[in-house]
């Protein structure tokens, strides 16, 4: 059954003009899923409680745009987004990149249960939803990229899901504050870089931290 979605009329604008910000160049159609993404997400977190951020003027900033803020380096698949809940941000970057495949990883069933009607209504035909535990993932080697956004302490993310990663491959993990003792606290053999993000209407710090095997 289709999801009535409400889509504010201030969102395509903040949308257009964000994406504009951070340099994106989106044709409409894709711009059409994202909104109607959100529009999904605000609908299904009345019942599932996918994400604490419910006001709709920040909506598109905190989700949308904080998600694309990492697409220039998304740039090969597939891709693999631990702990994915409320589809942030593997669904915002799968529509930013159809020609890439994403794999969505939560053990929640009620949050896969809203990602497979997300994917289902969609139609994101690069998009696979999975309920299962990290370390339970059977895909040796498989991942180009590991996303997360909010999901552990970047030691506990990589050790769970180390034997996911391709030859060559990295994580990329969104945080919020300078997660510099994140970084001191890695297990040996592994390094890092920090890119600080500027999401467009965004007060709060955040930052990509990118992880390579030595």
């Amino acid at each position: 059954m289709q999801t009535p979605i409400d889509i504010p009329t201030s969102w395509p604008p903040q949308l257009s003009d964000g994406l504009a910000a951070l340099g994106l160049d989106l044709a409409p159609d894709r711009q059409q899923l994202l909104l109607a993404f959100l529009g999904l997400l605000a609908h299904w977190n009345r019942a599932f409680n996918l994400t604490a951020v419910r006001d709709p003027a920040v909506m598109v900033r905190r989700q949308l745009l904080d998600s694309l803020a990492i697409l220039p380096w998304v740039v090969e698949g597939p891709v693999l987004d631990v702990g994915s809940g409320g589809g942030l941000p593997g669904i915002p970057l799968a529509i930013a990149r159809p020609g890439l495949a994403f794999t969505l990883l939560d053990s929640n069933g009620k949050k896969v249960r809203f990602l497979r009607q997300v994917v289902g209504e969609l139609e994101l035909r690069n998009v696979e939803v999975v309920q299962e535990r990290i370390e339970r993932l059977d895909r040796a080697a498989h991942y180009r990229h590991i996303v997360s956004r909010a999901f552990a302490s970047l030691s506990d993310l990589t050790v769970a899901s180390q034997g996911l990663l391709a030859p060559g491959g990295d994580w990329l993990a969104m945080k919020g504050a300078d997660p510099s003792e994140e970084i001191a606290a890695l297990p040996a053999g592994l390094i890092a870089e920090i890119h600080p993000l500027r999401v467009p209407g965004e007060p709060a710090a955040r930052h990509l931290v990118i992880v390579r095997t030595r």
